[in-house]
């Protein structure tokens, strides 16, 4: 049997993949590792707007009740919000019932330590061992010994309190179009940005269980872009299920990227004299127009491999405060311990209103080059030796030379196929296509 923890939790179709008795364990055991040597150690609960998630509560809930540990149940709310919670309650762990951005069928279970953060490898590691290998922990708790459920009904209102904290800035002016996928931030989005003064329209804040994500949020940019020209609004943004990344777009309907929310917003925090180190952490897979945005605007960029979690370690590691990816994962450690689409929310609305600006104005500091993605085809065995190949790395380089800083070659084995992928970033996007055809017959013929 392989890992059962992924890049963000574990993940799979619930109640055939992600089953009751899967669940079960991972609150058992999950509990009993993040508790270790505190009898009185409590446990936060939350969950997405997906039917699964009830199913998956209360049998995560009952693994964690067997462990000895009292369970704090707070409903349906975005994932920093679990994450702020556990922080604001002193507990021990908070988990999230969420398959984020994923289709309905899918459901998730993630956990966080009790600053807050994703657990580290070694930690789940140790949680897989005692399932994967079909251990139990050493004292099996009963009668007194056994844990407790409580509910609290306040939670979004903490959450919301909190963000809201974040700026000193009201939102009076200011027509916001929002989608909230029908997910997490359906009602804490919506009470937050009207109570900080924002004329809205929102749509897909009516979740049943089985419309998250359908058509809808930030997968599906084409419906807040669509919304925002038909009601005129400044800004339009988009939440994927769990609220915890955040798309926008201007107010002609232009799409602005977790790249361009970070330069906008870092741009802003830089000349405040709040961007710690004047850096902004993100992936390999950002757009190179982000690092030209950032070298004629005094600001560095740190790239780490692609996943939020190696993000953040950067950030934690190095200090920086600002960081995530393309995809709207983007962490302001000032505030928050992982990705906040709520938070991003805010402190963009914040910008924008503070710089007076319209938001097609202030997103043209960085412009975005066009990139193409094409697959190679290989073996297993060999998708990880494109950079011992001479061949390969000779044409790499004869690509990147013909950019002159004005493009990049990003090669990268997949995690999960035998493909190497290959993307091409540059101006002329025709060109890209014949480069990328040309790397991809190369390294598919050098890596049989």
């Amino acid at each position: 049997m392989g890992k059962l923890f992924g890049t963000d939790g574990v993940r799979g179709i619930a109640n055939e993949e992600l089953t009751n008795e899967l669940a079960y364990k991972l609150g058992r055991f999950g509990a009993h590792v993040l508790s270790k040597g505190d009898k009185k150690a409590k446990i936060l609960v939350g969950k997405d707007t997906r039917v699964s998630g009830d199913m998956l509560e209360s049998a995560l809930i009952s693994g964690v009740l067997s462990a000895g540990c009292d369970v704090i149940k707070v409903g349906v709310l975005p994932t920093p919000a679990i994450a702020y919670l556990v922080r604001h309650f002193d507990l021990n762990a908070g988990v999230m019932i969420s398959a984020s951005h994923n289709p309905l069928e899918y459901n998730g279970i993630k956990f966080f330590n009790k600053k807050g953060f994703k657990l580290r490898d070694e930690i789940e590691e140790e949680i897989e061992d005692y399932i994967l290998n079909e251990k139990d922990i050493d004292h099996i708790p009963t009668g007194e010994e056994l844990g407790r459920k409580t509910q609290i009904y306040h939670g979004m209102d903490i959450y919301s309190k909190f963000v809201k904290s974040t700026t000193n800035m009201d939102f009076k002016g200011l027509r916001v179009a929002v989608d909230c996928a029908n997910g997490a931030a359906s009602e804490v989005a919506y009470k937050t940005l009207r109570e900080m003064g924002a004329t809205l329209n929102i749509i897909n804040n009516a979740p049943d269980g089985f419309n998250i994500n359908k058509n809808c949020g930030s997968t599906h940019m084409a419906v807040i872009s669509n919304y925002t020209r038909e009601v005129g609004a400044d800004i339009g943004i988009s939440f994927d299920g769990d609220a915890d990344r955040l798309l926008a777009v201007d107010e002609n309907g232009v799409l602005i990227d977790g790249d361009k929310i970070m330069a906008i917003c870092g741009l802003y925090l830089k000349n405040k004299g709040k961007l710690r180190n004047n850096t902004i952490v993100t992936t390999v897979m950002s757009n190179i127009g982000f690092d030209i945005a950032c070298k004629e605007n005094g600001m560095k960029n740190v790239k780490t491999q692609v996943g939020d979690r190696y993000v953040l370690k950067e950030m934690v590691d190095k200090g920086y405060d600002l960081g995530g990816e393309q995809s709207g994962h983007i962490i302001f450690l000032e505030h928050n311990t992982t990705g906040d689409g709520l938070l991003t929310a805010i402190q963009l609305l914040s910008v924008l209103k503070k710089r007076g600006k319209k938001m097609s104005e202030l997103s043209k500091m960085m412009k975005i080059y066009p990139q193409v993605l094409k697959n190679a085809k290989v073996s297993n065995k060999t998708k990880f030796d494109y950079d011992k190949d001479e061949i390969i790395l000779k044409s790499i380089k004869k690509v990147e030379d013909k950019f002159s800083g004005e493009g990049r070659v990003l090669i990268r084995p997949s995690g999960t196929e035998p493909l190497v992928r290959v993307m091409i970033e540059g101006e002329n996007y025709l060109e890209l296509e014949t480069y990328a055809d040309e790397l991809v017959e190369i390294i598919e013929e050098r890596l049989k």
